[in-house]
């Protein structure tokens, strides 16, 4: 077997055990392999120098992912990175004079690599085994949709149908949620399904996604 179907295969499995998540699959494997990358770079990394060179052009990782630093449990090692970035900002502390950030935050640089490899895995699949089970996800959330958009130049039609209609049915299921809020309407509220009761929620991650 090739890398390519080495690589193909885990992808594969990997979207249909985010698939059985609610959200947007590519959504779970981001957050999931940037939790990986942050926790192997602390265990592997702080000695490297290209990564801490990276590190420091980028002023440590942005605020989203500097505060899961807090979370991790090796100390040392966020010491040791955070050391080295507030030693290189004493002289731009001290004159308050600050200078724009050279580099991307590495964990945001490394989901993107992430999404990249998979929105265009996704883009590729033509299997009716693989259309099943991806169809039967909450399917991308906008942001994720519109970069699939955005950097694949042949989509297939059943990714395209099956978003289109899933972004319909969310919004007439937003509309009727509107409409039964109004003052008198309880009744009517009443006899939403549970999951239309707080669909706003849905909206809201459908939106915005999960990062």
């Amino acid at each position: 077997m090739s890398s390519s179907e080495v690589e193909r295969h885990v992808n594969w499995f990997a979207l249909e055990k985010a698939c059985g998540r609610a959200g947007c699959p590519v959504c779970s494997i981001v957050e999931e392999r940037t939790t990986r990358y942050i926790d192997n770079m602390l265990f592997e990394h702080v000695s490297d120098r290209g990564f801490r060179a990276q590190y420091r052009l980028a002023q440590g990782f942005c605020t989203r992912h500097g505060k899961n630093l807090e979370s991790f449990r090796d100390g040392l090692a966020v010491a040791i990175l955070g050391e080295d970035i507030l030693q290189s900002l004493m002289a731009e502390i001290q004159s308050r004079k600050f200078k724009k950030t050279k580099a991307l935050c590495p964990a945001c640089s490394a989901e993107q690599t992430v999404e990249r490899e998979f929105l265009g895995y996704i883009a590729e699949r033509t299997e009716h085994e693989f259309i099943e089970f991806f169809s039967r996800s909450s399917l991308l959330c906008v942001p994720h949709y519109r970069a699939l958009c955005v950097t694949t130049k042949k989509i297939p039609r059943w990714l395209i149908e099956s978003h289109e209609a899933r972004y319909a049915s969310l919004l007439q299921r937003v509309r009727s949620f509107i409409e039964c809020s109004a003052w008198g309407r309880q009744t009517d509220f009443d006899a939403l399904s549970d999951e239309d009761k707080i669909v706003w929620k849905e909206l809201a991650r459908t939106l915005r996604g999960s990062r």
